[in-house]
């Protein structure tokens, strides 16, 4: 059965001030899909999803974010449609004067009525959901890059979002952390359904963890392939998706 998408992407054209970085760009994500936005550098991926979560206006086109249309809908139901999303961003985000514990509560806070007790217990929820029980007292600067990467996805899913956004998730790790927050991803993908839109330039991450991708040209300004990864390596007759999805000295992801 066809599931109605809950993100669509119509005709977007998107770029800053006269340069133009994305032209007529259409696609949906289904409830539930592992979408990765991915390309090489400077093709557009972080301005896609920036348009994506509303941070930028498109040039023209439509974006539609489970039921909320970013480009006329009133801050009323912009503010309502961020109660749904969450985002982890490249640097995580924290704010270092504050604890993990108050870090994760901050979306409760600014988008509930809850008391404090409930808030307390939700965030030692969220924080075990990522494996970091215990460490609601700590400050960000005391965590590890890995570990700040997960405090700030609790943070991301403080207010049970239906839909992920990722901005280079395994930015700055080494390959065992990048992996065990693969891992993590796909777990909670499992286990809560959640839709998740990842931009992403790690192989291994796509291949591991994405169910379909869109790539992105920055010759074309637009999407030169959409697939599964592995279609796209072994498949693909574009010599410039190929030698994407297969670079020298790439080990073997099948």
């Amino acid at each position: 059965m066809d599931l109605e998408p809950i993100i669509s992407v119509r005709n977007l054209t998107a770029g800053y001030g006269e340069t133009r970085i994305l032209e007529d760009v259409s696609f949906d994500v289904t409830p539930g899909e592992i979408l990765m936005i991915v390309g090489g550098s400077g093709c557009g991926k972080s301005t896609l999803l920036k348009h994506m979560i509303g941070q930028l206006a498109p040039v023209s086109g439509e974006i539609m974010v489970d039921g909320c249309n970013l480009i006329s809908s009133t801050t009323a139901e912009y503010q309502a449609l961020l109660k749904r999303i969450g985002v982890l961003y490249q640097g995580s985000a924290l704010l270092s004067s504050l604890t993990v514990g108050q870090n994760v509560a901050l979306p409760m806070l600014e988008h509930t009525d809850l008391p404090k007790d409930a808030v307390e217990s939700l965030v030692r929820i969220k924080l075990s959901m990522v494996y970091l029980a215990g460490t609601e007292n700590l400050l960000p600067s005391e965590l590890s890059g890995g570990m700040r990467k997960r405090a700030g996805l609790a943070r991301a899913m403080a207010l049970n979002p239906r839909i992920l956004f990722f901005d280079e998730p395994s930015a700055g790790l080494d390959p065992i952390t990048s992996s065990e927050l693969d891992r993590l991803i796909l777990r909670l993908n499992k286990i809560f359904g959640t839709t998740m839109v990842v931009v992403t330039h790690e192989l291994r991450s796509i291949f591991a963890v994405a169910q379909r991708v869109i790539m992105l040209d920055k010759k074309t300004r637009g999407i030169v392939a959409q697939g599964h990864p592995l279609d796209l390596k072994n498949q693909s007759p574009h010599p410039q998706v190929r030698d994407f999805f297969n670079p020298p000295g790439q080990d073997n992801c099948d």
